[in-house]
């Protein structure tokens, strides 16, 4: 061979390849993109050996489709490193998809039809991949249609990959008569160096069903027999795992384990065929030994040899996975695995206890929010890239707790509920989603610490108060919700609102500050922008809990007709709400107002009471505005009784006598709605209507 005969060659293989690259893409595009949720559901089964069954035909499936083994495990790989699937189910799929390598070499095997008649001429590759090449291209060009396109490139890929076969097989040719060819390949017949050799091809161009389909190029100068072809073809199988190995590296060990597993596969199947087949040649002799083979014959090779294989290992699937663990080492169980594996389907014929785990599972949701809330906010002053893992770690928890709580309360409510369970249905469909909003929020916070720390922002003294201040506050508003939506307490639930509203009139302070100092030269843009975003996650988080605070008091008050999307808590003009309200205002905001400025004229310090007297009757009226707004909307809980209770609530310590009595008047509340019900049924009858 000549240096034109090596270049074409290259360009034969790189036809080969590039045309089954495009065949499979765009098999895998008309196939639809729901590859791994269908890869997770079918490889699932209460029954063991039905899952194995299962997921071994999938495997073959997908990757008849893609038309690579190893994109298939590959893709297994991210899956299991994601924990969408679990090792048990990938390992069957690797099986299976070693079965599905096979077809292209099946597709080739046409060239081997003969020219009798214009039909079988016309179905031979060398005739057909013209026509497919051209009229792809014309569709391609002409269409608009994704559909189209994709059956196209199916097309198109098709006829490149025989274009480079044919290619390929020119390139061979002249080799039929070359003596020094027919020594070396008969060389190969020794099993160890026609291992490697196939091995060592496979690795390097990364493709088993391209090294296959150069073999059966080299079926057709006649020079290749089975003594030859075996050997090769188990190398092949094992030169195919290094693309494997490649895309593992940096997966988690249970990704790795799959790895290995494709690997241990492979290696099995070669020791256990090559003994085999070699104990029988050198004691009885196979008859067709020395005989030369087509590219069928290689076609049928490489398929018996990997579906063979597969077959006898399927059963100890199991023991294959528990030795890749010795072999690699066990993770640690996961929050998530550990957290949702309480989720079991079988807990559905008792929903109640169902309903319990769910709770459970919300509960841990809630410590790595907060958790993840603390870590947020202790990065605004000192930044530790570091702590970005455990940020990130929590924030995959928090969204698959979502994810699979959604799915888990749907089932649940399939069933027969009771009163008190369709309520618990209520407050944590209803609650699921703020709980997961908060924690992006917080991730939301630790980005605004990223550009803080890598701008090198700096907030005046003024502004690093403010931030102090609001930053406390949110923590006292989830930590109040964490503890309502945990043990179903009314009475902490009921101070949320109150405490949500005076977050809310706290960031529209530090925006009036903010402008303030932005105007009189005391902070910059890049810092102030900084701010804005902080209080403005700060607030939407305190948002949240004031939601959540609503589903509880309508489970605890065990009313299905509360509309807690447009209700609230508190009728806002009640002493009890004004007591709250005006407790947290004294705590946060009045803080902030009697902030001194750096000022020594004192003109200017009777300026600035002026205008904190200013700011405190503005803020006053747009709170007594959405009162106003708050009480057209709802009406959930009677003012009845509430005057009295106010009473009782001590000026110092508002939060704590409020809980003492609230329990207390419950029901009062409901004894004299019964009775102005019998005295105005007319009016009892609007009230349930509206």
């Amino acid at each position: 061979m000549d240096i034109l005969s090596v270049l074409q060659l290259l360009g034969g293989i790189g036809l080969f390849l590039y045309g089954m690259s495009l065949m499979g893409s765009s098999l895998e595009k008309l196939a639809g993109s729901g590859l791994e949720r269908i890869l997770e559901k079918l490889t699932t089964s209460k029954r063991k050996g039905v899952g194995f069954i299962k997921g071994w035909g999938l495997g073959a499936g997908v990757t008849a489709i893609i038309q690579s083994s190893a994109a298939t495990t590959i893709m297994l790989i991210g899956f299991v490193n994601a924990g969408i699937m679990k090792l048990s189910q990938a390992i069957p799929v690797v099986m299976g998809s070693n079965v599905g390598s096979t077809i292209t070499a099946q597709i080739l095997r046409l060239g081997d039809l003969g020219s009798d008649n214009l039909i079988l001429v016309l179905l031979k590759p060398s005739s057909f991949a013209p026509m497919l090449v051209g009229i792809g291209a014309f569709i391609l060009l002409f269409t608009t249609k994704k559909k189209a396109k994709d059956i196209a490139g199916i097309m198109v890929g098709m006829g490149v990959l025989f274009y480079g076969m044919t290619t390929m097989e020119s390139v061979f040719a002249p080799l039929k008569d070359s003596e020094a060819f027919q020594t070396a390949f008969t060389s190969f017949r020794n099993p160890i160096l026609g291992i490697l050799i196939g091995l060592v091809i496979t690795a390097i161009i990364q493709s088993s069903s391209a090294s296959v389909g150069i073999l059966q190029a080299l079926s057709a100068t006649g020079g290749v027999s089975y003594a030859t072809a075996i050997p090769i073809i188990i190398g092949q199988n094992l030169g195919k795992c290094m693309t494997i190995i490649l895309g593992s590296i940096g997966a988690n060990k249970k990704a790795k384990r799959v790895s290995i597993s494709y690997l241990l596969f492979n290696i099995i199947g070669a020791v256990i065929f090559t003994v085999i087949i070699y104990v029988i040649q050198y004691t009885v002799e196979i008859p067709f030994w020395n005989d030369t083979v087509n590219r069928g014959n290689i076609a049928n090779i490489h398929f018996l040899f990997n579906f063979l294989t597969g077959a006898l290992l399927l059963p100890f699937s199991q023991q294959l996975g528990d030795f890749t663990g010795k072999i690699i080492g066990e993770d640690e169980i996961s929050k998530s695995d550990k957290e949702l594996a309480t989720l079991d389907d079988m807990l559905l014929n008792t929903p109640t206890i169902a309903l319990e785990q769910c709770k459970n599972v919300i509960s841990a949701m809630a410590d790595a929010i907060y958790e993840n809330y603390k870590i947020a906010t202790e990065l605004i002053y000192n930044y530790d890239p570091s702590k970005r893992n455990v940020l990130e770690e929590n924030e995959s928890f928090i969204d698959k707790c979502e994810s699979a709580l959604s799915a888990y309360i749907v089932k649940i409510n399939s069933k027969r509920l009771s009163k008190d369970d369709r309520l618990v249905v209520s407050e944590i469909l209803n609650s699921i989603s703020d709980f997961e909003r908060m924690g992006d929020h917080c991730i939301n916070i630790s980005y605004v610490a990223q550009d803080k720390n890598e701008q090198d922002i700096h907030f005046s003294p003024a502004g690093h108060k403010e931030v102090d201040t609001i930053v406390s506050a949110v923590d006292n508003a989830m930590k109040t919700t964490f503890e309502a939506f945990k043990h179903d307490n009314a009475s902490a639930a009921i101070r949320i609102e109150p405490l949500a509203e005076a977050i809310d009139k706290l960031k529209e302070t530090i925006k009036i500050h903010h402008v303030e100092r932005l105007q009189a030269g005391d902070c910059g843009i890049e810092g102030g922008i900084a701010l804005v975003d902080l209080v403005t996650s700060f607030e939407r988080i305190s948002s949240h809990c004031s939601n959540i605070s609503l589903h509880v008091i309508k489970r605890v008050e065990n009313d299905l007709n509360f509309d807690e999307m447009h209700g609230h808590a508190n009728d806002s003009f009640s002493e009890e709400y004004k007591a709250l309200y005006h407790y947290y205002e004294s705590q946060y905001i009045t803080p902030v107002l009697d902030a001194p400025k750096q000022s020594t004229n004192l003109n200017e310090v009777k300026q600035e009471k002026i205008e904190k007297s200013e700011k405190i009757n503005k803020l006053n009226k747009s709170s007594k505005s959405e009162k106003q707004n708050k009480s057209d909307k709802t009406g959930k809980l009677e003012k009845t009784g509430k005057t009295e209770t106010s009473k009782k609530i001590s000026a110092k310590h508002p939060e704590k006598e409020l809980g003492k009595h609230i329990n207390k008047k419950s029901q009062e509340k409901k004894n004299i709605i019964k009775k102005d019900s019998a005295k105005h049924p007319k009016d009892d009858e609007k009230r349930k209507k509206k």
